[in-house]
């Protein structure tokens, strides 16, 4: 069964949100602090990890970048757990690699149902989809990486899924609703600032490759396609 971690500095939502999806048919370990975290992380890493921003010590935003610095967890899921709720710290939880965003405070059935949408979205894919490529840019899902020009590039999660979608969807223009829906499982208000600021670092890392993905004005995005 999936293991899950939950961060949260308050008890009785750790009690609350344990005892709910242990009812589900999860496995789950709680953490009071970011310190005891990295060290169950070490031992053992879940399937999904749930975390609160504000913690004591070391923050919610602190751990998750470190998370997708981390070679060896960078393609963990991680759900943002927290009562801000303003465009500005839903966009800097996304851009900082989070899977998804739950506010506080949140009914137990809608969190269960976004953690199994997460799960399913983390899941491998089909081999018959395993290497995507346009012009010089080849993305390997299997392998997780992407070559320009026969060059590693190293991405974060996000920039690698939102890359996927666009290979995937060669010659069609995307709207930025699609692209919000498809890569972070979601949409909000404030999604153009969010996708417009990844397709920028997508393109700044991509070098020569990033001139693959051309803007449509007004509507999105789309590699290929006679725009």
């Amino acid at each position: 069964m999936p293991l899950i971690y939950c961060v949260e500095d308050d008890e009785n939502i750790r009690e609350l949100v344990g005892y709910a999806l242990r009812s589900q048919q999860f496995d789950v370990e709680t953490f009071a602090d970011g310190k005891s975290f990295w060290s169950a992380l070490e031992q053992c890493p879940p399937s999904l990890i749930l975390l609160d921003i504000m913690l004591p010590g070391e923050s919610g935003t602190d751990i998750l970048a470190k998370i997708r610095k981390n070679r060896q967890y960078e393609a963990l899921p991680v759900i943002m757990l927290t009562a801000k709720t303003s465009e500005y710290d839903i966009v800097r939880g996304l851009d900082n690699g989070a899977d998804d965003y739950v506010c506080k405070p949140f009914g137990i059935v809608e969190l269960i149902s976004r953690i199994r949408a997460v799960l399913r979205r983390s899941k491998p894919r089909d081999e018959e989809n395993t290497i995507l490529s346009y012009g010089p840019v080849t993305l390997n899902s299997e392998k997780h990486t992407v070559m320009v020009n026969g060059d590693r590039c190293h991405l974060t999660v996000k920039e690698f899924e939102l890359l996927r979608y666009l290979l995937v969807n060669i010659d069609i223009v995307l709207k930025r609703e699609q692209i919000m829906e498809a890569v972070w499982g979601f949409t909000y208000e404030g999604e153009s600032r969010t996708i417009d600021m990844h397709i920028k670092s997508l393109r700044q890392k991509l070098g020569e490759g990033g001139q693959i993905i051309r803007t449509v004005r007004g509507i999105g995005y789309v590699i290929g396609g006679n725009v």
